[in-house]
C-alpha cells in the first residue's frame, strides 16, 4: 500500500531537516504506527503522505504510484483526520457532513449511523461552533471514515477524548482494520500504540530510530522485572529484582518460605520504556 524510501524534508528557511532519509513501508490491511514526542516528524510525515507537502527528495509511493504525480482520484481513496479539525462552525454536524461528502465522486452513505455510534446522533443538528473539542474529534473521525477510505490517515485520533469516548473510536478503528482499510496512525500515546498497531516505528527528531511489532519492541528488554511486597515487623514494604535472578534473591526467598509474602507480579517493559531506553527520549 505504502513505500517510502529515503525520505527527506526540510522546510523553508530551516537550518534543519523535519524529515531525514525515512524508509519503511505498510502492507494492505495493516495499522501501521509511528510514536514519537511532539516535534518528531510525525505530523510532517503525514502531510507528505496524503500529498500535501511535496518538496521533498527521495521515493514516496502510495497505491503504487508517486505521490508527487498523484490525480484527484487519490484523494477519493484516502480519509484523514489530523489532531485540529477545522469545520463550518455555523453548520450543524450533519450540514458540514453533507457537505464534504458532496465532494467525492460516489456516492457516500448517510454518516448518521456513525454520528450515533460516537455519541453525536442526538447533537446532529446542533452547531458546530457549540461542539467541545472532544466533539469536534468524534465528527472529524466520521468526516474521514465515513466515504469508506482504503487509506486512512489519523493524528492523535484519541486525543482530548474521555476513557469511553476513546475505547468507541479505538473499536471503529479494529473494525475498520478487518475490513481491510489501511490505516496510519501517528500519536505519543504509547497504550493506543500497543493496542491497535501491528508494526510501530519510534521516530525522533525526523529519523526512524526503530521499526518492529508492538511484541517485538517489547521484547528488546529481555528481562523483565519482579516487584513484591511483604511484611516485615508489621511494616509493608517492597522489592525489585531481575526475574532470571529472582531465586538468588534472598529477602524475596525467606519471605515465600514464611508466609510473609504478600503480593508478586512482573513488570514487563511498555513501548514507553523501550523508546526511551532506544532513543534516550519521553513520549511527552
Amino acid at each position: 500500500m505504502i513505500e517510502v524510501k529515503d525520505l527527506t524534508l526540510k522546510y523553508p528557511r530551516a537550518k534543519q531537516e523535519a524529515l531525514k532519509g525515512v524508509s519503511f513501508s505498510v502492507r494492505t490491511g495493516e495499522i501501521f504506527g509511528f510514536l514519537g514526542p511532539s516535534g518528531a516528524g510525525k505530523s510532517t510525515l503525514q502531510k507528505v503522505l496524503t500529498g500535501i507537502l511535496l518538496h521533498y527528495q527521495g521515493r514516496v509511493g502510495v497505491f503504487g504510484t508517486e505521490v508527487k504525480e498523484r490525480t484527484a482520484t487519490f484523494y477519493e481513496e484516502i480519509g484523514v483526520d489530523f489532531e485540529f479539525p477545522n469545520f463550518y462552525g455555523k453548520f450543524t454536524a450533519q450540514e458540514n457532513l453533507a457537505y464534504f461528502a458532496s465532494l467525492y465522486r460516489r456516492p457516500v452513505p448517510d454518516p448518521l449511523p456513525l454520528l450515533e455510534r460516537v455519541g453525536l446522533g442526538d447533537a446532529a443538528q446542533q452547531r458546530v461552533s457549540a461542539y467541545s473539542k472532544g466533539m469536534k474529534m468524534r465528527l472529524a473521525f466520521v468526516r474521514a471514515i465515513m466515504h469508506q477510505p482504503k487509506l486512512l490517515f489519523l493524528d492523535e485520533p484519541t486525543s482530548g477524548l474521555d476513557p469511553a469516548n476513546a475505547r468507541i473510536i479505538k473499536t471503529l478503528i479494529r473494525e475498520k482494520k478487518q475490513a481491510g482499510t489501511t490505516i496510519i496512525l501517528t500519536t505519543h500515546n504509547m497504550h493506543d500504540a500497543e493496542e491497535l498497531c501491528d508494526q510501530v516505528a519510534f521516530i525522533v527528531d525526523g529519523e526512524i530510530r526503530a521499526l518492529d511489532t508492538p511484541h517485538g519492541l517489547c521484547a528488546y528488554k529481555k528481562n523483565p522485572t519482579v516487584e513484591y511486597t511483604y511484611l516485615e515487623g508489621g511494616v509493608e514494604k517492597k522489592g525489585i529484582t531481575e526475574l532470571a535472578v529472582l531465586k538468588e534473591d534472598a529477602v524475596f526467598l525467606s519471605h515465600l518460605q514464611n508466609g510473609s509474602l504478600k503480593e508478586i507480579h512482573t513488570k514487563e517493559a511498555t513501548l514507553e520504556d523501550v523508546f526511551i531506553r532506544l532513543t534516550g527520549r519521553c513520549l511527552q
